[in-house]
């Protein structure tokens, strides 16, 4: 009997807001950058595997308590696989534009690569490099041991506690209690992913649903209370990743002048949206064809709000690129601007099986998998990857903002810059180079 791995993701950004989940149903039939776990489970350790692999609690601020304060140079582990991650993000971001050309779109490239990277740490020959080669990175220019070490590395800079980032991300395996996994998959999970592991009895699905739901639900602040609405008898192991991020404006919007407005979907749909409001200084380019808007969080972390002039959306989109963003910051100014964004929350969905066939990676999905790197007792393929993506725009973001800030303003009336039609959103970390999470907004009242 073929048996299933399933790929569940599961993301959030907060304040902004964003929460993001990844997870799904079993496939029956199957079927750059940008300058760019909280406390234990407790319940159903992986007893089963000698070298189960457990995270020892983060505190404080939900993050682990062994981090340490990274200084960086251009050799730095996560620095080796940014520029590919970038590569990726972009190219995949791209690709699901033109599949999805007037829906909206938000997903987290890092998690994303995160969950495969380690998926291909149990998988070998063509399965193995099709994965690594989907998520662009180039075997004649970084070795596998680069690309895990890198993710180890960012895994510990974006978790750092003495860090403003508000931040913590976590991977966790599900494992059937009649499987026993492999030690060395195991010791390399856990080395490179810190990756926790848990023993489920898949034969009782309805248990094993609520001990995923009831762990995501615990990692992501309740957040996401329910990432499986089902689970299949003839899956045998769940891995999972996870980031949640907290992010507050460095200098939040007033919600006093937050008001309504009209937001142009297309010309022929306008719908109201509360628009947040404030004139300040801020890194900005205004061009003829795109307006590109700078606002950063707190801890390291921007949000790139980009604008496309009218009739322009499908060409930025198209020649979106780490050159390209790079050629706008280039061009910024620091300007003061009369800003009003949207205030808004959406969520979508992407099949990953989908995305990921369009870019040749199609063997671990099918009968040819080659995933004995994770055990030896089974033969498996995955049988499905879902990423549920949440995006949540507000004034201040999960906490309340009590600083006192003061800007220099020109005497001169600052232009206004309104994000009234479709937008891209690009959330990037300049300390990792990372892009967390990418979005098209084309409408903000969209369920």
């Amino acid at each position: 009997m073929k048996f299933f791995l399933y790929l569940c993701l599961s993301a959030s950004l907060l304040c902004t807001v964003v929460f993001s989940h990844h997870g799904g149903e079993h496939d029956d039939e199957h079927t750059d950058h940008t300058d760019d776990h909280k406390h234990d489970h407790g319940d159903h350790k992986h007893g089963d595997h000698s070298g189960h692999h457990k995270n020892h609690g983060h505190h404080g601020k939900g993050k682990h308590d062994s981090y340490h304060h990274v200084h960086f140079n251009e050799s730095t582990a996560c620095h080796k696989i940014a520029p590919y991650n970038a590569q990726f993000a972009f190219k995949f971001y791209k690709q699901v534009a033109d599949s999805k050309p007037s829906e909206n779109i938000f997903f987290s490239p890092v998690s994303i690569s995160t969950a495969f990277a380690m998926l291909s740490l149990g998988a070998k020959s063509k399965t193995q490099d099709e994965i690594l080669e989907g998520l662009s990175f180039n075997r004649s220019e970084i070795t596998k041991e680069d690309v895990h070490s890198g993710f180890q590395h960012l895994h510990h800079v974006l978790n750092d506690p003495n860090s403003e980032l508000q931040l913590d991300s976590g991977n966790a395996l599900f494992i059937d209690t009649k499987l026993k996994l492999l030690q060395t998959f195991l010791d390399d999970v856990k080395r490179n992913y810190e990756s926790e592991a848990f023993s489920s009895d898949f034969t009782n699905s309805d248990e094993t649903k609520k001990q995923i739901n009831s762990y995501v639900d615990k990692k992501t602040n309740g957040k996401i209370p329910e990432l499986l609405s089902s689970v299949d008898r003839d899956t045998i192991l769940f891995l999972i990743n996870w980031i949640y991020f907290r992010g507050k404006w460095e200098i939040p919007f007033e919600e006093k002048y937050t008001s309504e407005g009209d937001f142009h979907v297309d010309e022929n749909t306008v719908v109201k949206v509360p628009f947040m409001r404030r004139t300040g200084m801020y890194n900005a380019l205004l061009s003829e064809n795109v307006t590109v808007v700078q606002i950063p969080y707190k801890g390291n972390t921007s949000a790139l709000f980009i604008l496309p002039k009218e009739g322009k959306l499908g060409y930025i989109e198209q020649n979106l690129e780490k050159s390209a963003i790079k050629k706008w910051k280039s061009k910024f100014h620091r300007m003061s601007l009369n800003l009003a964004l949207p205030k808004f929350s959406i969520s979508t969905t992407l099949n990953l099986k989908e995305q990921f066939n369009k870019l040749g990676v199609t063997q671990v999905f099918s009968d040819a998998a080659d995933l004995s790197g994770i055990t030896d007792q089974a033969k498996l393929k995955v049988s499905g990857a879902i990423h549920k993506a949440a995006l949540s725009v507000d004034e201040k973001g999960t906490e309340a903002a009590a600083a006192t800030v003061l800007e220099i303003m020109p005497m001169s009336l600052p232009p206004t810059v309104t994000f009234d039609k479709p937008f891209v959103c690009v959330i990037y970390n300049k300390e990792t180079h990372s892009t967390l999470f990418m979005g098209r907004i084309v409408n903000p009242v969209a369920a």
